[in-house]
């Protein structure tokens, strides 16, 4: 087989969609026993550290979606307005797999207006 380059391998991710991706990465997961969430775990380690500088004000925030209630339609039209490019069977899968981070490191108006938009549908939601 040939070796493909960088470059190649990147197209071939862009012409994926979100759902083919994550299959992938479970498979390379699984294929090479590693974890492609252990970078996240030492970032989140690393806050703590910087945690003692309580007198700075948070400016990212994350929507993590908590629950969807009653009303798991109207959370999912509300999630794919909210996290671009979802289809209906990602924003489904995102929703049933809650609590479940929905936006990462946004500013605080448009983590609000997300956690005040999913509320309204039924929504629990919480910001980190």
């Amino acid at each position: 087989m040939a070796k493909l380059s960088n470059d190649e391998l990147l197209d071939a991710f862009k012409e994926m969609t979100l759902l083919e991706l994550s299959e992938f990465v479970k498979l390379f997961e699984d294929t090479f026993e590693v974890t492609a969430a252990a970078p996240v775990a030492v970032a989140a380690a690393g806050a703590p550290a910087a945690g003692g500088e309580a007198a700075t004000e948070q400016d990212e925030f994350d929507v993590v979606l908590e629950s969807a209630g009653d009303k798991k339609i109207g959370v999912i039209k509300v999630v794919r307005e909210i996290v671009s490019g979802l289809g209906l069977k990602e924003a489904k899968d995102l929703v049933e797999s809650a609590p479940k981070a929905l936006l990462e490191k946004v500013d605080k108006e448009a983590a609000e207006a997300a956690k005040t938009k999913l509320e309204e549908a039924g929504a629990s939601v919480s910001l980190k």
